[in-house]
C-alpha cells in the first residue's frame, strides 16, 4: 500500500523528508537541463504509465517522481509536452471521479462484509490518487496562470520592437476543463473517501487558498467558463462542505481589494444558495459587513464602494434572503460613509422590486412583507434628504428605477412627485440632474393616462363624483382616498391600487387625444357626452374617483415646477439645461399646463457657446416642431413665429438657418410656409400670412433663392389690402426685400422697380399705416430703399423733403429756420405734432442709413481693392519667370517706398470722414438737406415746456437728436449737456430709456467725448424706472464685455443692481459678472476691494449687502486669488473706525474659501485685526473661518487652527473686559464730580436754610430709593457713605438710575426748582451744616 498523501503548503515542499512516512518526492529530476528530444521521451514515457497502467499509477514512486519533476519544470516544457501531461492526468483524474461513484456502491453491498479489509484499502488507494491528480493538475493551472501573466507583461513591452510568434498551444479551454473537473470532483459524494460527511481541513484548505488565488486574475475571470468553475468550486466548499468563515473572510478580502471581482464573488454566493438551498454564505457576508464598524468605512473608501456594490448585486441576485437580512445592515444608515449609504439605498430599491413580488403564503406572513416593504419605502422617502448630496441623487435614481419597474404604489406616487420636484431645487447639480430624471420617469409610466391636463382631470373628476353620490346617497366625504387605502377589494398584494381607474381614464382622453407634439393649442379635453359610464359597482367607482384624484394632483404637481424649469434653464450647469430641456419636452408630450409657454423661453439657448446645449436645444426643436408632414412642419413654424416675442424671434431665425443649411427644413416645408402666405390654404388668416413670410426672411439668410421665386406675391400681398388689416405685413415685406440677393435685386429693379420704390415711399410718406405701426414700417422701408436702390440718397432725399412739406405746410426750410432763429413759437401752433413726428423720424432714419450706406460703400472699396491686389499677386506668381514679373515687384517696392498705397489709405479714410461730416453739419447748409434739420431740433429739444406739454413730440425729437449726434461729433460734443439734462430729468420713461441707449452708442462712436460723463451714465442705475435702469444694465454689460469702456470706480452701482428689486435687472446683473469673470484674470478680483469700501458706506440693508458680496466673492475660483483677498481684506482692518465696516469686512472674509495657504495668511495677520474682535458679529465671522477651516485642515495645522481660535476667544474677552472697565470708570468719575459740584453748592449757600412747605417732599436721585425724605439725616449718612465706596464695577444700566441731578421741590403735585428757595428765610433746615461737612469729607 502507498503512503499516504498530504497536501504540503507548496509544490517545492514534496521534495523535503518527512519522518511521518506520507509520499514526498524522492528522485527529482530536472527538466530544465534535458535535450529537446530527451524531453519528449520523457513526456511520452510518463503519458504511456499513466495511460497504460491502472489509475493508481500515481502513486507509485517512480510515476509520482517523474509527474512531479515535469509539473515543476513545466514552464519550460515545449507546447506538445504540455498538451500530453495534461490530457494524461486530466484523463485519468476524470476516470477515477466515477469510479468514486462505483467504490460508494460496492461498500454499501451486504454481501461483501469479509472483504472489509481489500475494500478500506482500496478506499485509501482511491483517496490518495483523488488528492494527487488534484494536486498536480491544480498547480499546473497556477503555473500557467503565472506564466501567462508575465508573458502579457512583456508583450507589452516587446509589441513595438517586434511581433511575436503565434502559440499553438491554447490555453484557456485547457484551463476550462481542468477547472470543470475539479468541480465535478466536488460535487461528487467524497465521503466514502474522506470517512465523514466533509473532507479534511487539509484538502479544503488547499482548495480554497489556491481557487481564491485564481479570483485576483481578471483576465481569467473574463473567460466564461472558466470564471463559471472557479464559482462552482468556491460555492460548493463554503455551502456544502461548510467552510463557510474561512470563505466569508476571503472573499471580502477580495471585495475589499478588488472591484473587477464584485460581480463574479456575487454570482458564486448566488450560484451556492440556488444549487444547495443554503443561505448561509450569504448571511454570513451580511452579518460580517453589518458587523462591520462604520467609522472603518470612513477611512476605507475604496473599500466602502465595492462592498455597496456587491451588496447592491446580492440584493439583485438573492432578493428574498437579503430582506430577511436587511435589519443587519440598517445600522449603516446613521453612518458617516456616504458610500454605504448609497450602497444601501440601492439595495431597498432591488428589494422593493424584487423581494415582494410573489403573494403566495399565509395572509400573516403576507401582512408582514407588506409592512416591511411599506418600512423600506419609508427609509427611501426619508433618505431623500440625506445631508450628503451623492446619497440624494442616488436616491433619486432608485425611485426613477422604481418607477420604471411599476413598483411605486399608487398611494406613494404624489408624495414621490412632491419630493422630486422639491430636489429640483436642491444646491447640488447632480441631485437637480436626478430629480429632473425621476420626473421624466414618471411622466413615462405614470398610471394615468396618456394626456395629463388639469381641466380635463376635473372635468371628469366631476362627473364621477356625481355618479358616486348618487350610488350612495348617504355618504357625504370630501375624498375617498382614505378609504381606499384600506379596502382589500381593491388592493392588489402590494398595497396598490388596482388599474381599473387608470384604464377607464385613459381610455376616454385617448378618444380626444390628439397629436401629443403639436405646437399649437388644443382645446380643452372635455367629454362630449355627459353621461358617464356606469361601473355598476360602488368599489369600482370609488376606486376611479380615487385614481381620478391621485392623476390631477400629479398634474398640478408637474404643472407647478414650470417656473423652477424656467430658472433652470438658465443654469451654469450644462446638465441642467439638457435634461430640463428633456423632461419639458415629455410634459409637453402629456399636455401638462404651462409646458408650452416653457418650451419657447428654450430659444434663446440656441446661442449658447456650450455645444452640448445647443445641440439640446436644436434636437428638442426638431423634435417638437419639424415633422415629415410639410403642412404641418410649415404650421408649427408660423405659430412659433407669432407667439414670439423680439429675442425670441432673434433666436427663431438662428435655429431656423442653420436647419436650413442642414436641410432639415426641406423644399417641400418652405412651399408650404409660401402656401400659407399666399392664402392657398384655407382658413389662412392676415397674421399668418405675415408670419409665413417672416419665417420665410429666416431662411431666406441661408439660402438665396427662397424669396427669388415669389418677388411679385411679396408686394402684391405685402403692400396689397391685406397690409390694412394686418398693418404688420408691410414691415415683414420691407423685411424680404431687405433679404434679396443681388441677383434678385436687379431682377426687381428690372420688372418692378419703379412700383416698388413708390410703394415704399407712399408708406413712408401717406398716412394709411396706424400710427403705432408707421414708424417701425418705416423704419424697414427706409432700410429696404438703402438696400436695393442704385442711389438711395436720391430718394431719401425727396422722402426728407416730402416729410417736410406735410409737416410744415410749405415749399422749404427756409422760413422755418427764420422763425426758429428768432426764438418765435408761431409755427408751432400751426404744425401738426403727428406730422412734425414723423418728419423728425424720416430725417434721422435717412441719416442713419446714411451713415451706414457710406461705411458700406468704403468696405466695398476696400473690398475690391484687396481683391486687386490677391489677383496681381496670382498674376505675378504665374509669370515668375517672364521679364515683366521682374520689373512688377520693382515698381510695387518703389510705390511702398514712397508711401502710395499708405496715401491711397488715407485718402479713402478722409474721403469717408467728410461724407459723414457733410449728413448733419456740412460746410454749406445749403447743400445739407439734414443740416436744415439739425439746429431746429437742437432749439426744439430745449424748449423743456413744449417737450413736457407733447410728449409724443419729446419722444420723436430726442430720438432724431441722439441719432443725429451719434453721426456727427461736433453736433455730440455741442448737445451732450442737453442728453445728460432731459436724460436725468425727463418725465417720460420712453424718453429715459432711448437717451440711456443712445449713450451707449455714443460710447462706443466717441469714446473721448463721453469719458468725462462716465459717472453720469452710471447714474443711470438707480434711475426709478424698471425700463431704464434695465437698460442701463445691458447697455454698461454690452460695453465693459466687450472693452469699450473701462470697469470704472463705478462698478459698484452695477453690483448693488445684484439685490435690484425687479428679479429681471437681477440676474441680467448676475450674468453681467459672471461674463466678467471670465475675462482675462478675473477683474472682479481686482474690483472687489474697491467695491466692498464703496458699498460700506451706502445705505444698504445688511442681508442686501452681504448677498451682494457672497455672490462676487463666488465668482473667484482661484486659490491664489483667495489667498491674496485674505491679505488684503485684513490690511483694510487697520484703514476703518466704524465698526459697520469691520462687520462687513469680516463677513467678507467668511466667504472666501481658505486654503492651508490663506489660513496661515490670517492667522499671521492677527495684528491687523485684534482691536475689532471685541465686536460680537466681527468675532462670529472669524467663528465662521475656523469651523469651515477645519474641516479641511490637516492634524497639524488643524492644531494651529484650534490654537488660534482660543486665541480669537481670549482676546474677543480681554477686549470686552477692557471696554467694560472704561465704561465703568467714566460713569463712576461723572457720579464723583456730579456729587462733589452738588456739595459744592451747598457750601456756597452759606447759612441759608432749605424751606420745606408742608407736605412737601425733597427728592434725592443720589439715592436708590427715591421718595426718601430728607429730614432723616442718619440715613441719608450711611447711603451716602455706601454710594462713595461703590467699587468702579457698575453696569450700564445703573448709570441710568444713579444719574446725579440737582435736588427738586415738589409742592402740591408742582417741581420747583431749590434754587428758587434758597432766598426764603425763616424755614426750618432738614440738613445741619455738620450733616453737610460730614457728607463732604466722606465723598473725599
Amino acid at each position: 500500500m502507498a503512503p499516504n498523501f498530504t497536501f504540503p503548503p507548496n509544490l517545492q515542499a514534496l521534495e523535503e523528508d518527512y519522518t511521518d512516512g506520507r509520499l514526498s518526492v524522492q528522485n527529482h529530476t530536472a527538466v530544465a537541463s534535458l535535450r529537446p528530444s530527451q524531453l519528449e521521451e520523457f513526456v511520452k514515457g510518463v503519458s504511456f504509465d499513466l495511460s497504460d497502467k491502472e489509475l493508481f499509477c500515481i502513486e507509485d514512486q517512480d510515476v509520482f517522481d517523474r509527474v512531479y519533476s515535469l509539473v515543476k519544470g513545466f514552464k519550460s516544457l515545449t507546447t506538445s509536452c504540455k498538451f500530453n501531461l495534461v490530457e494524461s492526468l486530466r484523463s485519468n483524474f476524470s476516470v477515477l471521479l466515477p469510479n468514486v461513484d462505483l467504490l460508494s456502491r460496492s461498500r454499501q453491498s451486504p454481501d461483501e462484509e469479509e472483504e472489509e479489509a481489500p475494500v478500506l484499502d482500496r478506499v485509501a488507494s482511491h483517496r490518495n490518487a483523488f488528492k494527487i491528480y488534484t494536486f498536480f493538475l491544480i498547480h499546473i493551472v497556477l503555473i500557467e496562470e503565472s506564466n501567462t501573466g508575465s508573458n502579457n507583461t512583456s508583450k507589452v513591452a516587446a509589441s513595438s520592437r517586434k511581433k511575436r510568434p503565434i502559440d499553438s498551444w491554447n490555453w484557456e479551454p485547457q484551463r476550462a476543463r481542468m477547472l470543470n473537473l475539479i468541480a465535478n470532483s466536488l460535487e461528487i459524494n467524497l465521503s466514502l473517501l474522506f470517512g465523514s460527511s466533509e473532507p479534511d481541513e487539509n484538502y479544503l484548505s488547499f482548495i480554497v487558498k489556491n481557487f481564491f488565488s485564481l479570483f485576483e486574475n481578471g483576465t481569467l475571470l473574463k473567460h466564461s467558463e472558466s470564471k463559471d468553475a472557479l464559482c462552482r468550486i468556491i460555492g460548493a466548499c463554503a455551502t456544502k462542505y461548510h467552510y463557510t468563515a474561512q470563505a466569508c473572510a476571503s472573499i471580502l478580502h477580495l471585495i475589499h481589494k478588488y472591484d473587477f471581482v464584485i460581480i463574479h464573488l456575487a454570482d458564486t454566493v448566488a450560484a451556492a444558495e440556488k444549487k444547495y438551498a443554503d443561505g448561509s454564505l450569504a448571511t454570513s457576508l451580511i452579518r460580517e459587513i453589518g458587523r462591520a464598524s462604520p467609522k472603518d468605512y470612513v477611512k476605507d473608501t475604496v473599500g466602502a464602494e465595492n462592498i455597496g456594490r456587491f451588496l447592491v448585486e446580492l440584493a439583485d441576485r438573492l432578493p428574498k434572503l437579503v430582506s430577511t437580512n436587511i435589519g443587519l445592515l440598517v445600522p449603516h444608515f446613521s453612518g458617516e460613509s456616504y458610500k454605504i449609504r448609497n450602497a444601501l439605498v440601492g439595495v431597498l430599491g432591488k428589494l422593493v422590486a424584487k423581494a415582494f413580488k410573489d403573494v403566495e403564503g399565509e395572509v400573516s406572513s403576507k401582512s408582514v412583507r407588506l409592512r416591511t416593504k411599506q418600512a423600506m419605502l419609508d427609509i427611501l422617502v426619508e433618505r431623500c434628504r440625506d445631508v450628503s448630496a451623492y446619497t440624494r441623487s442616488r436616491v433619486l435614481q432608485v425611485w426613477a428605477e422604481l418607477c420604471e419597474e411599476h413598483s411605486i404604489p399608487i398611494g406613494l406616487w404624489n408624495e414621490v412627485a412632491a419630493v422630486a420636484a422639491g430636489r429640483l431645487e436642491d444646491k447640488s447639480a447632480i441631485v437637480r440632474k436626478s430629480a429632473l430624471n425621476l420626473l421624466i420617469m414618471m411622466l413615462q409610466h405614470n398610471p394615468f393616462g396618456p394626456q395629463l391636463r388639469i381641466a380635463s382631470f376635473e372635468a371628469t373628476l366631476e362627473q364621477y363624483k356625481k355618479k358616486l353620490n348618487e350610488i350612495e346617497p348617504n355618504t357625504t366625504s370630501d375624498t375617498v382616498l382614505d378609504g381606499i387605502s384600506s379596502d382589500n377589494d381593491t388592493c392588489n398584494g402590494d398595497g396598490e391600487l388596482d388599474n381599473l381607474g387608470a384604464e377607464v381614464v385613459s381610455k376616454e382622453q385617448q378618444e380626444s387625444l390628439t397629436d401629443s407634439c403639436l405646437t399649437h393649442v388644443e382645446e380643452r379635453i372635455i367629454p362630449k357626452d355627459s353621461s358617464v359610464p356606469d361601473l355598476g359597482n360602488l368599489e369600482q367607482t370609488r376606486t376611479l374617483v380615487a385614481s381620478l384624484e391621485a392623476g390631477l394632483r400629479f398634474s398640478k404637481c408637474v404643472s407647478a415646477t414650470m417656473p423652477t424649469l424656467v430658472q433652470l434653464m438658465a443654469s451654469s450647469s450644462a446638465t441642467d439645461v439638457e435634461n430640463t430641456i428633456l423632461l419639458l419636452m415629455r410634459c409637453k408630450q402629456f399636455q401638462i399646463d404651462g409646458s408650452e409657454s416653457c418650451l419657447l423661453k428654450m430659444l434663446p439657448l440656441v446661442f449658447s457657446q456650450d455645444k452640448s446645449i445647443f445641440e439640446a436645444v436644436e434636437n428638442a426643436f426638431i423634435t417638437i416642431y419639424i415633422r415629415k408632414n410639410p403642412v404641418e412642419t410649415a404650421k408649427n413654424l408660423l405659430f412659433l413665429a407669432m407667439d414670439s416675442n423680439i429675442g425670441d424671434l432673434a433666436a427663431l431665425e438662428f435655429m431656423v438657418g442653420g436647419l436650413v443649411s442642414k436641410g432639415d427644413i426641406t423644399a417641400s416645408a418652405i412651399s408650404a410656409l409660401w402656401d400659407f402666405f399666399c392664402f392657398n390654404i384655407s382658413g389662412t388668416t392676415a397674421e399668418q400670412s405675415r408670419s409665413a413670410l417672416s419665417v420665410l426672411c429666416m431662411a431666406a439668410k441661408s439660402s438665396t433663392g427662397v424669396l427669388g421665386s415669389h418677388l411679385q406675391d411679396i408686394i402684391d400681398i405685402g403692400f396689397g389690402r391685406w397690409a390694412k388689416s394686418e398693418p404688420l405685413l408691410a414691415r415683414t415685406a420691407c423685411l424680404a426685400l431687405q433679404r434679396l440677393s443681388e441677383e434678385e435685386k436687379k431682377k426687381l429693379l428690372s420688372t418692378n422697380g419703379n412700383r416698388v420704390f413708390g410703394i415704399l415711399e407712399s408708406l413712408v410718406t401717406d398716412f394709411w399705416l396706424p400710427e403705432n405701426i408707421w414708424y417701425a414700417a418705416a423704419d424697414r422701408a427706409i432700410a429696404a430703399i438703402y438696400a436695393i436702390h442704385p442711389t438711395p440718397e436720391t430718394l431719401a432725399a425727396d422722402l426728407v423733403k416730402k416729410s417736410l412739406s406735410s409737416a410744415f405746410n410749405c415749399s422749404g426750410g427756409d422760413e422755418v429756420q427764420k422763425d426758429a432763429d428768432d426764438g418765435t413759437t408761431s409755427v408751432f401752433t400751426t404744425v401738426q405734432v403727428t406730422k412734425l413726428s414723423r418728419y423728425l423720424f424720416v430725417a434721422s432714419q435717412v441719416a442713419m442709413n446714411q451713415l451706414v450706406y457710406i461705411e458700406s460703400c468704403v468696405r466695398m472699396i476696400q473690398k475690391d481693392k484687396a481683391k486687386k491686389e490677391k489677383l496681381d499677386a496670382e498674376g505675378q506668381n504665374a509669370q515668375n519667370n517672364s521679364e515683366t514679373a521682374v520689373d512688377a515687384p520693382k515698381e510695387n517696392g518703389i510705390n511702398a517706398e514712397l508711401g502710395l498705397a499708405a496715401s491711397e489709405d488715407a485718402m479713402l479714410d478722409t474721403l469717408s470722414e467728410r461724407a459723414e461730416k457733410e449728413i448733419v453739419s456740412g460746410g454749406s447748409i445749403d447743400k445739407s438737406l439734414i443740416g436744415h434739420c439739425a439746429p431746429f431740433l437742437s432749439k426744439l429739444c430745449r424748449n423743456f415746456n413744449l417737450m413736457q406739454k407733447y410728449p409724443e413730440l419729446q419722444v420723436s425729437g430726442m430720438l432724431a437728436l441722439c441719432r443725429f449726434m451719434i453721426i456727427d461729433a461736433e453736433f455730440c460734443d455741442a448737445n451732450l449737456q442737453l442728453l445728460f439734462t432731459v436724460v436725468e430729468s425727463a418725465p417720460s420713461e420712453t424718453v429715459r430709456s432711448n437717451c440711456t441707449i443712445a449713450l451707449g452708442d455714443l460710447a462706443v462712436r466717441f469714446p473721448n467725448i463721453l469719458e468725462p460723463w462716465t459717472e453720469n451714465v452710471y447714474a443711470r442705475l438707480r434711475d426709478a424706472s424698471v425700463s431704464v435702469r434695465k437698460n442701463a444694465v445691458l447697455v454698461l454689460s454690452h460695453l465693459i464685455l466687450n472693452d469699450m469702456m473701462k470697469v470704472k470706480g463705478y462698478v459698484n452701482e452695477m453690483a448693488m443692481r445684484l439685490e435690484d428689486e425687479d428679479e429681471r435687472i437681477s440676474n441680467l446683473a448676475k450674468l453681467f459678472f459672471h461674463e466678467l469673470s471670465k475675462k482675462g484674470n478675473n477683474p472682479i478680483y481686482n474690483l472687489l476691494p474697491d467695491i466692498l469700501g464703496k458699498l460700506s458706506h451706502e445705505n444698504l440693508k445688511k442681508e442686501t449687502f452681504c448677498n451682494i458680496m457672497q455672490f462676487l466673492i463666488g465668482s473667484i475660483k482661484k486659490d491664489k486669488q483667495m489667498e491674496a483677498l485674505v491679505e488684503k481684506l485684513c490690511n483694510r482692518f487697520s484703514g476703518v473706525t466704524d465698526t459697520r465696516q469691520w462687520e462687513y469686512i469680516s463677513y467678507c472674509l467668511s466667504q472666501l474659501t481658505f486654503t492651508e495657504k490663506g489660513m496661515k495668511k490670517l492667522m499671521e495677520s492677527f495684528k491687523t485685526y485684534e482691536h475689532i474682535l471685541s465686536e460680537d458679529p466681527v468675532l462670529d465671522n472669524f467663528r465662521n473661518i475656523v469651523n469651515k477651516a477645519k474641516k479641511f485642515a490637516k492634524p497639524e495645522l488643524k492644531s494651529c487652527i484650534e490654537e488660534f481660535e482660543q486665541k480669537l476667544v481670549k482676546f474677543h474677552t480681554e477686549k470686552k473686559e477692557q471696554e467694560l472697565t472704561a465704561k465703568n470708570a467714566q460713569i463712576h468719575q461723572q457720579k464723583m464730580s456730579s456729587i462733589e459740584n452738588f456739595v459744592l453748592s451747598k457750601d456756597g449757600e452759606g447759612n441759608a436754610e432749605s424751606e420745606i412747605v408742608e407736605d412737601s417732599k425733597v427728592i434725592d436721585p443720589l439715592l436708590e430709593e427715591i421718595d426718601q425724605p430728607l429730614h432723616d439725616v442718619s440715613r441719608t449718612e450711611v447711603e451716602l457713605k455706601e454710594h462713595s465706596q461703590t467699587s468702579s464695577e457698575v453696569t450700564e444700566s445703573e448709570q441710568s438710575e444713579d444719574e446725579v441731578q440737582s435736588p427738586t421741590i415738589l409742592v402740591g403735585g408742582t417741581r420747583k426748582s431749590k434754587a428758587t428757595e434758597t432766598g426764603r428765610k425763616g424755614q426750618k433746615a432738614d440738613i445741619s451744616t455738620s450733616a453737610r461737612r460730614n457728607i463732604k469729607s466722606k465723598q473725599r
